[in-house]
């Protein structure tokens, strides 16, 4: 169907942060599938483990246990909330997951979510996102569901009642733009949430597992969630989210309550460890990645946005300069809109890489 709208090139291999098209040309890849091949393309730890895991179990479904999942499960634990995890196939499975978690705890309950905000495309998950042109043509859609400002920590405050199921926010805006949210606006979310008994929801699925330089968007504000989700960068590449909760909301979820035949399996999961593994080399140095391709970009008179290695920068036609900065440089961005060209590297991106990067986008400009 035609839900996408393709660039003119097709891609046939990859290593690291570079791409191959079928007629051999090379092309350096500051997207990474949107965030998903955090590590660079191919990493050789994920490619090692999903073949081994592949020549030794599949697949069994959730009836039963399998190492690799329960693993995974303890050290997504150990490194968030301390509590039980939900695994799903994509980051909107991760919402619909907390979504009916904070539902379920709360009867009836309704959600206080972010203007400009995104979680997903599924129907709870779209309901979620308060964008006219992406929610106008499926209405009517999940009821329930209040947008306050991004930039306005009193009408968050204001929104939160008893009625309130939870608070569900982005530390940065990925599909908004790659906006950091405004300062204390998390802080006030917290408060708010323990005011009225309603439950923080942490979408992690872009800025989460070290892109902005803190393992967790959050921790920038120095404050726990009650739930949070993730995806995109968590299976190198193989498709897998999880939705974690805290010890107090970890059983809200009984048998029969929520389900996925595919989710978690021994293949991704396996994947997802080799991530986490490879993930404690390479996140240290994000920050400071981070800083020398946001001082690149600015010596080039752009207005750059953003954390770590989760960038933007304004430009006065997005869709343009990057479908040039593809045929032109052979570098691969995305528009996120109209003024808006985002940059998603791998964390395990090379000084030279970025460099490199920042003399295609001069040239294009």
């Amino acid at each position: 169907m035609d839900t996408y709208a393709r660039y003119p090139v097709e891609f046939e291999r990859g290593a690291g942060t570079q791409l191959w098209d079928d007629e051999g040309n090379e092309y350096l890849d500051f997207l990474c599938g949107i965030s998903v091949s955090l590590l660079g393309h191919c990493h050789p730890s994920v490619v090692e483990a999903v073949c081994e895991q592949a020549g030794r179990l599949i697949h069994v479904g959730n009836l039963f246990h399998t190492e690799p999942p329960r693993r995974l499960a303890e050290r997504l634990s150990e490194l968030s909330l301390g509590g039980k995890v939900f695994f799903t196939n994509s980051g909107a499975e991760a919402i619909e997951c907390a979504l009916k978690l904070a539902r379920k705890r709360r009867a009836g309950g309704e959600f206080v979510v972010l203007e400009r905000g995104f979680h997903g495309r599924t129907y709870g998950a779209l309901s979620a996102t308060p964008q006219e042109a992406k929610q106008a043509p499926f209405a009517p859609l999940v009821p329930g569901f209040q947008a306050v400002p991004p930039d306005d920590p009193e009408a968050l405050v204001a929104a939160v009642s008893e009625r309130t199921a939870a608070v569900i926010v982005e530390a940065v805006q990925g599909e908004g733009g790659i906006h950091p949210v405004e300062s204390g606006l998390l802080e006030a979310a917290r408060a708010a949430c323990d005011e009225h008994g309603a439950l923080l929801i942490c979408d992690e699925i872009q800025c989460g597992l070290g892109r902005t330089g803190e393992l967790w968007g959050f921790e920038h504000a120095g404050i726990r969630p009650d739930v949070m989700t993730l995806a995109k960068g968590l299976g190198g590449g193989l498709p897998i989210g999880a939705c974690v909760a805290s010890p107090a909301v970890s059983d809200v979820l009984q048998p029969g309550d929520h389900g996925s035949t595919f989710a978690g399996g021994p293949v991704v999961a396996a994947a997802a460890n080799a991530v986490l593994d490879a993930l404690e080399e390479a996140r240290p140095g994000v920050r400071a990645k981070g800083e020398r391709l946001r001082l690149g970009l600015e010596a080039l008179g752009l207005d750059v946005r953003g954390l770590g290695l989760m960038l933007a920068f304004r430009t006065s036609d997005g869709p343009a300069l990057v479908a040039r900065a593809l045929s032109e440089q052979r570098l691969v961005l995305n528009a996120t809109g109209p003024d808006t060209v985002r940059l998603l590297p791998p964390l395990n991106v090379g000084e030279a890489e970025l460099d490199d990067a920042v003399g295609r986008i001069a040239a294009v400009l």
